[in-house]
């Protein structure tokens, strides 16, 4: 496999390239998650596997981005977990997933 190469005007460094995949992947589970709307969850997807597969591998990619960021010092863990819990609460409020 080639390696890629990069110059200093494509990417000024690791966190940038981060947040630039995370974007990338970010729209790819907004994609899935579309797809399931149009085909249905447990439909095929083109690669073989289904629509619900797709969207568990495109969040489990976003994940990894998250991941990174982390290990990076960019974001904390303690306050995504927070937010996370916040995100449920204002759930409960606001939406019927709760109920």
């Amino acid at each position: 496999m080639q390696e890629r190469q990069y110059n200093s005007s494509m990417i000024a460094n690791k966190t940038q390239e981060a947040l630039i995949i995370l974007q990338e992947e970010c729209a790819e589970v907004i994609q899935a998650a579309s797809k399931i709307y149009r085909f249905g969850l447990d439909n095929a997807h083109k690669s073989g596997s289904t629509q619900r597969a797709n969207l568990e591998m495109e969040i489990g990619d976003m994940l990894a981005l998250v991941d990174i960021l982390v290990e990076q010092g960019v974001i904390d863990l303690n306050n995504i977990t927070a937010a996370n819990a916040n995100k449920k609460e204002k759930l409960k409020v606001w939406s019927k997933l709760y109920e």
